[in-house]
C-alpha cells in the first residue's frame, strides 16, 4: 500500500465528538481531543504492522497482522479485542467491548481522513 511509511496529520476527523460521547469519554477528554491533530504513521515489518499516532497530548502505537484479533487498550482506557483490515488504501479497525466501534481510516496520497462511529 503506498501509504506504508509515510507520515499523515490528521487534518479531518468525522463524528469524532460524537463518537467519544457515545463511549462516554467526559468532556474535557473530548475537549483535548477534538483540538489535537495527531501525526499517524503505518509501518509494515514482514506481515506485521504498526500504526503509531503521536501528539502532543499522547503517543500510541498498535502493532497488529491484517484479520487477526489482538488485545488492545484504547487512548481513553478502554480494553477491547480489535481486528484490522486493509482495502486498498483504507484501513478498517472492529474494536469489540463494552462498546464496540469501527474506525475506518482512509489514506490518500496527500492526507488521511479518519471516520469513526459506534
Amino acid at each position: 500500500a503506498s501509504f506504508i511509511g509515510k507520515k499523515y496529520k490528521l487534518e479531518k476527523s468525522e463524528n469524532f465528538d460524537e463518537y467519544m460521547k457515545e463511549l462516554g469519554v467526559g468532556m474535557v477528554l473530548r475537549k483535548m481531543g477534538n483540538s489535537v491533530s495527531p501525526t499517524v504513521e503505518v509501518t509494515k515489518d514482514g506481515d506485521t504492522y504498526t500504526l503509531t499516532t503521536t501528539s502532543t497530548f499522547k503517543t500510541s502505537a498498535i502493532s497488529f497482522k491484517l484479520g487477526e484479533e489482538f488485545d488492545e487498550e484504547t487512548l481513553d482506557g478502554r480494553k477491547v479485542k480489535s481486528v484490522i483490515t486493509l482495502d486498498g488504501n483504507k484501513l478498517t479497525q472492529e474494536q469489540k467491548g463494552d462498546k464496540p466501534s469501527t474506525i475506518v481510516r482512509e489514506f490518500t496520497d496527500s492526507e488521511l481522513i479518519t471516520v469513526s462511529c459506534h
